[in-house]
């Protein structure tokens, strides 16, 4: 194991590139991810198609980023021409992997790759990856905090927000590491990405409209590790029996963290209310748990996976403690947007699935008025039936999903719906007593009536901060 902090840092090869010169490459979906491979595919000399079924698109902002010269364009029907002549094609995360036209490419003999993948190809410092269901944005902006606290230059991005391409196609100076958030859509099409530190979090019923079963989407997540060796580092979660699992088969040497058990090796674990860690058989204490400003049982393990993952790469214990002391959390996830006349008002948007809103419930202590709903992923809403029967006051729903979560709810009677996200506030509001929570937290999608959760999450914070 890593017994000098200073030394952690592995020496990088330079990457075998891929000659994508006069390459015909077409990228499927134009949001971030899709713009961000194709600037990278023409710095690279590629013949760049870009495709989407949205007609708007060819009209978005987005592709003023692009040189216009030798681009082509496909929106709206018939887009999917574009991949009949393609070389490579590389698509955004949202398009699906198992699409028929994509299945057609593999059989002409092309290879189908994500924007992840793409990125890989091109990075020349060490890569610490994230994945698992829920606490990932959490878990690397902590990364990406106490490298930066320590004087590193950190990339951090990914799925979290900043395409990895813009890391590839990254001016001087180098960054010391790229510290991304992965998805189980980007590990769909990976085939030579090798992260140096890669880490699961946790692995819960997600995206079940999208994958066969749930062993399906944990074979998924478990790809992070697929290309590690004996050099590198696999962080894992022992409280999740899925993760633990994992641990049998990774060649990484194993980092592991737990809020229930001391871990037998090198890692993180509580004893009493202190987080403990050992690197290299040098054991430490970090802090007491209550020193965290992030709020939840499931935010202590998304500090300690962040905790191993800094110290592995060299970083002082004491900039470590300064960011666990320090950071208040992300927007959307577990947010107090204010206090009104005693009544506490908390964005956690970001909880798309129903695992999240359990943690999320869990996570408050006083009664709760709940806010749900939106366009269903497959998830399992009896799961919240027994959460909610214990500690929500009010139960309001909106959207899509609204009357599968009320029949997952059974007998459960103080429930309303709503059809607008602000009537669903004016409810609670008109219900709420001091010493109260309003917390929207979904466990849903939002693509049924916002542009994304971000977009569901601000709305709701406006509509709070415009209560008199």
């Amino acid at each position: 194991m890593v017994s000098d902090r200073q030394s952690a840092k592995p020496v990088m090869a330079a990457p075998t590139l891929i000659e994508l010169k006069g390459k015909r490459v077409t990228v499927v979906g134009l949001a971030r991810s899709g713009v961000a491979a194709a600037r990278l595919l023409q710095v690279m000399g590629a013949r760049v198609t870009v495709a989407d079924e949205k007609p708007e698109v060819a009209r978005s902002v987005l592709l003023t980023r692009l040189d216009q010269q030798g681009l082509t364009v496909k929106a709206g029907v018939g887009y999917e021409s574009s991949l009949d002549e393609a070389d490579l094609v590389v698509i955004s995360p949202g398009v699906p992997f198992r699409w028929e036209a994509l299945e057609r490419v593999r059989r002409r003999g092309v290879k189908v790759i994500g924007e992840l993948e793409l990125a890989s190809w091109f990075l020349t410092a060490p890569v610490l990856a994230v994945t698992g269901t829920n606490g990932k944005s959490t878990t690397v902006t902590l990364v990406g905090l106490i490298l930066q606290q320590s004087g590193k230059r950190a990339f951090v991005g990914g799925n979290l927000g900043v395409p990895l391409c813009e890391a590839a196609l990254a001016a001087q100076p180098p960054h010391d590491y790229i510290v991304t958030e992965v998805s189980s859509f980007q590990l769909e099409t990976v085939e030579r990405f090798h992260p140096w530190v890669a880490a699961v979090l946790n692995i819960t019923p997600d995206h079940l409209d999208r994958y066969l079963s749930e062993e399906d989407y944990a074979a998924t997540k478990a790809r992070i590790f697929e290309n590690q060796t004996g050099g590198d580092f696999a962080v894992l979660n022992l409280d999740d029996e899925r993760v633990a699992r994992l641990g049998g088969g990774v060649r990484a040497r194993p980092l592991c963290f737990s809020r229930v058990n001391p871990v037998g090796g090198d890692g993180a674990w509580l004893e009493g209310d202190r987080i403990v860690v050992r690197i290299g058989g040098r054991r430490e204490e970090v802090c007491h748990k209550s020193e965290l400003r992030i709020i939840g049982a499931h935010n202590l393990s998304n500090a300690m996976a962040a905790t191993t993952m800094g110290l592995v790469c060299g970083c002082p214990l004491e900039a470590v403690r300064h960011v666990l002391r320090s950071f208040p959390g992300l927007e959307h996830a577990l947010e107090t947007v204010r206090e009104r006349q005693g009544v506490r008002f908390v964005n956690d948007s970001k909880g798309t699935n129903v695992d999240a809103t359990v943690k999320a419930i869990e996570s408050l202590d006083q009664p709760i008025l709940l806010i749900a709903g939106g366009r269903d992923k497959g998830g399992d809403f009896a799961r919240l039936a027994d959460l909610v029967r214990r500690r929500v006051k009010r139960l309001i729903l909106i959207g899509e999903a609204a009357p599968r979560i009320e029949q997952a709810m059974g007998t459960f009677d103080r429930l309303r719906r709503a059809n607008t996200l602000r009537e669903a506030v004016e409810s609670a509001v008109h219900e709420a007593a001091p010493g109260d929570v309003v917390l929207l937290s979904p466990a849903c999608a939002s693509f049924d009536m916002f542009a994304d959760y971000q977009d569901r999450g601000r709305q709701f914070k406006a509509l709070v901060n415009a209560l008199p």
